[in-house]
């Protein structure tokens, strides 16, 4: 398993993107795979061919939009492990003398 994070900008489109990243969003919810929206991208847990998969089609879909796209991703490769969305910040919060911020 793996988590992805990943961050899509159509830089033909000024500077509000709200709404490429809920067309974005779409996409991932009907992924069916474990997902976080944050401030800055959106983190994604599954199998390494559908979370490219699904990164793939994110891309085609706003490539219906913009005719230029910045894309940053990055992945966590972990075998046997599952659950990393909250998992990791667990485990953090667990070592942490105070209550996180989530």
């Amino acid at each position: 398993m793996a988590l992805m994070e990943f961050t899509l900008i159509p830089l033909d489109k000024g500077a509000s993107f709200s709404k490429y990243v809920a067309g974005t969003l779409d996409i991932v919810r009907d992924s069916g795979l474990d997902y976080r929206l944050n401030p800055m991208g959106t983190v994604v847990e599954g199998d390494w061919d559908r979370l490219l998969e699904l990164l793939t089609a994110c891309v085609r879909n706003l490539e219906k939009d913009s005719g230029r796209i910045s894309l940053s991703a990055k992945f966590d490769i972990r075998n046997g492990v599952t659950g990393a969305l909250d998992g990791k910040i667990k485990s953090v919060q667990e070592k942490s003398d105070f209550t996180l911020k989530t």
